[in-house]
């Protein structure tokens, strides 16, 4: 017979597995399953630039066509927003954004295959991508 102290415990011991291991892992799979429009489960930079500009359209409430770092909320630190912006107006375009996306993209495809899985998206390059993205 099963007691409620064995429920309990294995209960905890469950929870305790899924908050040490599983956030980042169902982040990443979550961020393939919502953005893979080829259902192919990876993301490839047609898939993710589609997303990132959307991202974009969002985070510019005054559609002035630009993000400032206050549009930009944190995704990018005053370092890396004054790397992304070559015209060194305080502001990043659409294009500008991309640029920042695809650069991240690839540094988060390691081996250099054109696709993203959960797994390269739980790393730290694919991370920063995601930042970017949602």
């Amino acid at each position: 017979m099963i007691s409620r102290r064995s429920i309990a415990l294995a209960l905890a011991l469950s929870l305790t597995i899924a908050l040490s291991a599983g956030p980042a892992w169902s982040a990443s799979g979550n961020a393939v399953k919502l953005f893979d429009t080829d259902n192919d489960g990876t993301l490839d930079l047609a898939e993710v630039k589609k997303v990132a500009a959307a991202m974009f359209a969002k985070l510019d409430p005054d559609h002035d066509g630009t993000l400032d770092a206050r549009e930009l909320r944190g995704r990018l630190s005053a370092k890396e927003l004054a790397a992304a912006d070559p015209d060194r107006d305080g502001t990043l375009t659409l294009d500008e954004y991309l640029s920042v996306v695809e650069q991240r993209f690839n540094a988060a495809n390691p081996d250099k295959d054109g696709t993203l899985d959960a797994k390269e998206l739980n790393s730290r390059a694919g991370r920063t991508l995601l930042r970017l993205l949602r």
